[in-house]
């Protein structure tokens, strides 16, 4: 199955919801799909993220060292086989997994982060029942 861009409703969708950044990448990380503009993940902060992921553990080493995204060091305050949470001040980062793409979004400190994340949530959802 090839990947198809957003359309401007799902963009709006996502973008439109508090969340200010966006990027998605495969599930493995290893293939940037999209991204807003300015908004990078780097090689690096992407390893930790996979590390996240593949970490077994009941508690997860990211819950005590946190993670980086965008140059940013957030806290992590969800860590699960499906999604990443992360706070930095007022601001955060959401991170889901489906089981072929990733989705790694920032939300500013006027958003809630409750709305924020049922949206990007929905958006994987969305991707899971599309075959994402």
């Amino acid at each position: 199955m090839s990947w198809q861009p957003l359309d401007d409703q799902e963009r709006r969708q996502l973008l439109g919801s508090g969340l200010d950044k966006a990027a998605i990448f495969d599930a493995d990380g290893k293939s940037p799909w999209a991204s807003s503009p300015g908004f990078t993940v780097t090689p690096s902060e992407i390893k930790e993220i996979i590390e996240a992921y593949n970490d077994k553990a009941d508690v997860k080493a990211v819950q005590s060292t946190g993670l980086h995204v965008g140059g940013q060091k957030y806290v992590v305050l969800k860590a699960d086989e499906r999604s990443l949470y992360g706070r930095s001040g007022k601001e955060g980062i959401l991170i889901v997994r489906t089981d072929k793409a990733l989705l790694v979004t920032h939300y500013g400190e006027s958003t809630q982060p409750g709305a924020a994340a049922n949206t990007v949530e929905q958006m994987a959802d969305y991707l899971k029942s599309v075959g994402y």
